[in-house]
């Protein structure tokens, strides 16, 4: 049967394997997965510099990366480093020794040394070449070479998924985060200012022409976070009076910007740090404060320096995702790339298959802004117009390993699961304090998706792995099957994975009560006062109804 399968139906099969384990190559799991020449070493620092060519689209420059040894002796003899094509290694200095290293596509293979090693070690890798330019940044990314309203050079990067090894040789993998934050310097023409994330600890003009800006992160960060923008920028500072003090927020804009930044970001950011520290703790990088970066793309979460582009408007380009009418009363760009530094730059997965941990919890922070500014009525509506936007294509969870993400699902559908969640829960309190210890417990760590699960679970005192598995792993949308016959109320879970047992909200003449279907049908007595004409089911949960006879 199976050798049938493959010979008369290869065009069906080949259609299946489109999407699956069977389209991935060797560098595939070179990027995405914990190779032996990845796996006995840790990051604690990287100290990147920089110098773009704007005219030529090159850039040259070097990567000092410190690492600790996390095991006594190396297998293969070989470490790892990433850098993609046409980007080119020139050296690699260790001890003051040049070491030898072989390409294979955008993995590196360095040969190690014979020398002792320490605890803590450094390598020093000098680069060069043309990065791969940015198609459509920020979702088909790279290197953005462009020009402001002025003709005046603009440049940055955006390269999530992609990869920070688009531009400086990095161990680019999610799992491992300088632990001691990076150094960024950029050298420029004089000018144009370079911004990066952190603090700045310079700009020194170099008399011939450029100017050498270096920034100072001092917090764990993703590679692909560790951005430079360069541009003509002009700078103010606020601050916010947070849970943990002051927070130093900084805006950089373009100079004729100036004006309406100032309006916009003075109307949306600090509501937007109230909101989110009330939900989710204190804002996790006071070290290295809080910036909005107006970048030539539409945003990205880069911590601490945050890409915005929406072109200081409301809304998401002026849209509304939801179709309510409350995604056009804030700034869409502000609120979800902020949220991000709770959800993916303090909380990360190991793996960029549970990005929707990420994504997920973000869009949920649209929701919560919306219910800080305008309650929970507003809040609930702006979360259920999103379910407009699920295509159910495939699951949210992507394939581990091989550096996939899941479905684009995972915003909209990740945001109404966790609302799912919140009612199935039916206690803000507890609620709120889980979203809060999430980013204590997990304050500037590296999980999987298992993690925040098995926490969730935990914390609210209700088994929701079923929840988890119907939504994160299957295109699935529960329906629940139900009959009426006079005070009689039928009902079971229908499109469900095996033991789905989700609790649901119902109400009839305005009562609310509570039911508990599973796959087979269940008959319930209601009360005397249980109306026909008047009985509907919760709008929060996402979920697919059909009434039987």
């Amino acid at each position: 049967m199976k050798y049938f399968i493959k010979i008369a139906l290869l065009p069906v099969f080949l259609l299946f394997i489109e999407d699956s384990i069977a389209q991935y190559t060797r560098q595939d799991s070179l990027r995405g997965s914990i190779t032996p020449g990845r796996d006995w070493w840790d990051v604690t620092h990287y100290d990147i510099n920089v110098t773009p060519d704007y005219i030529s689209r090159k850039i040259k420059g070097k990567n000092t990366i410190s690492f600790k040894w996390l095991q006594p002796s190396i297998t293969n003899e070989y470490m790892q480093i990433d850098l993609q094509e046409p980007m080119i290694i020139d050296s690699i200095i260790y001890k003051k020794q040049s070491l030898k290293f072989k390409r294979e596509g955008n993995a590196w293979f360095i040969k190690w040394p014979d020398f002792a090693h320490l605890v803590n070690d450094n390598i020093t890798i000098y680069f060069h070449g043309k990065p791969r330019e940015a198609v459509t940044p920020p979702w088909d990314g790279g290197w953005i070479w462009t020009k402001d309203e002025k003709g005046r050079p603009w440049m940055t990067v955006a390269c999530q998924g992609l990869g920070a090894s688009v531009w400086y040789p990095c161990k680019d993998h999610q799992s491992d985060e300088p632990d001691n934050g990076a150094l960024l310097t950029i050298t420029v023409p004089d000018t144009l200012e370079a911004i990066a994330n952190g603090k700045l600890v310079y700009d020194h003009n170099n008399e011939n022409g450029t100017t050498t800006w270096k920034w100072r992160i001092k917090s764990p960060i993703n590679n692909y976070n560790i951005i430079p923008y360069i541009g003509k920028y002009v700078n103010w500072h606020d601050e916010f009076n947070g849970e943990k003090g002051k927070l130093d927020c900084s805006y950089w804009v373009l100079d004729y910007n100036l004006e309406k930044a100032k309006q916009q970001f003075g109307r949306d950011v600090k509501l937007m740090l109230k909101c989110f520290e009330e939900w989710f703790g204190p804002y996790p990088f006071y070290e290295d404060g809080f910036k909005l970066v107006e970048s030539s793309h539409l945003g990205m979460e880069h911590q601490s320096a945050i890409a915005y582009g929406n072109k200081y408007s409301n809304g998401y380009l002026g849209m509304d995702l939801s179709a309510t009418g409350w995604g056009k009363t804030w700034d869409y760009i502000i609120v979800h790339e902020s949220g991000h530094e709770w959800f993916a730059n303090n909380i990360t997965t190991n793996d960029i298959a549970d990005m929707w941990v990420h994504e997920g919890f973000t869009t949920y922070s649209e929701v919560l802004f919306v219910e800080c500014q305008y309650g929970k009525k507003a809040a609930s509506e702006y979360c259920q117009g999103l379910r407009q936007n699920i295509q159910n294509d495939k699951p949210i969870i992507g394939d581990y390993g091989v550096n996939k993400e899941g479905s684009d699902d995972m915003y909209p559908k990740g945001a109404n699961m966790i609302h799912t969640i919140r009612q199935v829960i039916n206690n803000d309190e507890v609620f709120k304090n889980i979203l809060r210890d999430l980013n204590k417990t997990f304050y500037h760590k590296i999980i999987d998706s298992k993690d925040v699960e098995s926490y969730v679970s935990k914390q609210s005192g209700k088994d929701l792995s079923k929840i988890f598995d119907q939504y994160l792993r299957t295109t699935k949308v529960p329906i629940l099957e139900y009959k009426i016959s006079g005070s009689s109320l039928s009902f079971r879970w229908n499109n469900c994975i095996k033991g789905f047992n989700m609790p649901l909200k119902i109400y009839s003449a305005e009562k609310e009560i509570w039911i508990t279907p599973t796959e087979k049908w269940q008959t319930q007595k209601m009360s005397h006062d249980f109306i026909e004409t008047t009985f509907s089911i919760d709008k929060n949960f996402y979920i697919q109804t059909k009434r039987t006879h």
